[in-house]
């Protein structure tokens, strides 16, 4: 589960950052909010794209 998550939260990073430089600048925000639940599930434990795959059957 953790290789799901870390592999889909970098990609939607590059994609934003791909986003935001060659189509709007405001895609960089996608990439703070991507971040910051990156952050704050490193202090709460809570993390919704953990979630999210669990309700899809990804395996702990």
């Amino acid at each position: 589960m953790e290789q799901y998550i870390r592999a889909i939260a970098g990609t939607f990073i590059l994609i934003s950052l791909l986003l935001g430089h060659f189509v709007n600048p405001y895609w960089y925000l996608f990439t703070a909010f991507v971040g910051l639940n990156l952050l704050q599930s490193a202090f709460s434990g809570w993390c919704l794209m953990e979630k999210i795959l669990a309700r899809l059957g990804v395996q702990r």
